[in-house]
C-alpha cells in the first residue's frame, strides 16, 4: 500500500501544483477576464446594456459558463448534487457563481445574430428566427425594450478580436 502512495504522490503533484504556482490561477471552468487573450476568442455573458457611439460602443456584461452535452451532466452534478434528476433538462447549464459587470468595447461594425425577439410588439409574433442579423443600433434599442420579452435574460456569444467584440450572437433556451 504504502508503494503505491509513494508511486502516485509525484503525480498528483505534478497535476495539482500549476494552479498554485501560475499567478492568476483559477480552477478548471473559470476565466479571468482582467487581461485580454491573444487572438480571437469567445466569452458567454448576460447582456446588461450597450452604449454606443460614432467608434462603436460599450457592452456591460456578466460573463458566465456555458456547458452542453457531457460537460453540462458534469457541471449540474457538481453544483446540483440534491437535485433529484440525473442532469440538466435541457442539455445546457450555467454557472454564474459571481455576479460581476465587465464593459467590453464593441467594434462599430460588430456583427449581430438574434434568435428571439419582439419583432412587432405583439405578443402572438415572437418566435425564433435562427440567426437574424439586426445592427448594433437595433440591438441597442431591443436590450431596452422589455415590455413583451427580456433580452437581458438571454445568453450571448460574444467573439473578441484586437480587444474588441467583433460578433455577438444570442443563445436560445427554451
Amino acid at each position: 500500500m504504502r508503494n503505491w502512495f509513494v508511486a502516485v504522490l509525484p503525480l498528483l503533484l505534478i497535476v495539482t501544483m500549476p494552479s498554485f504556482i501560475v499567478p492568476g490561477a483559477a480552477k478548471p471552468g473559470t476565466a479571468a477576464v482582467s487581461e485580454p487573450e491573444q487572438g480571437p476568442h469567445a466569452v458567454t455573458v448576460y447582456v446588461n446594456r450597450l452604449e454606443l457611439g460614432a467608434q462603436g460602443g460599450r457592452l456591460a456584461a456578466d460573463p458566465i459558463l456555458w456547458y452542453e452535452g457531457e460537460a453540462a451532466a458534469a457541471a449540474f452534478a457538481e453544483h446540483e448534487p440534491d437535485a433529484g434528476i440525473d442532469g440538466p433538462l435541457d442539455g445546457y447549464y450555467i454557472v454564474n457563481d459571481v455576479k460581476e459587470t465587465v464593459e467590453y468595447p464593441v467594434a462599430k461594425d460588430a456583427e449581430v445574430l438574434m434568435q428571439i425577439y419582439d419583432r412587432s410588439g405583439r405578443i402572438e409574433d415572437i418566435q425564433v428566427k435562427w440567426n437574424e442579423p439586426v445592427s448594433l443600433k437595433k440591438f441597442s434599442r431591443l436590450l431596452g425594450d422589455n415590455d413583451l420579452i427580456d433580452l437581458s435574460r438571454f445568453p450571448y456569444h460574444l467573439t473578441i478580436e484586437g480587444g474588441q467584440v467583433v460578433r455577438i450572437v444570442q443563445q436560445f433556451i427554451p
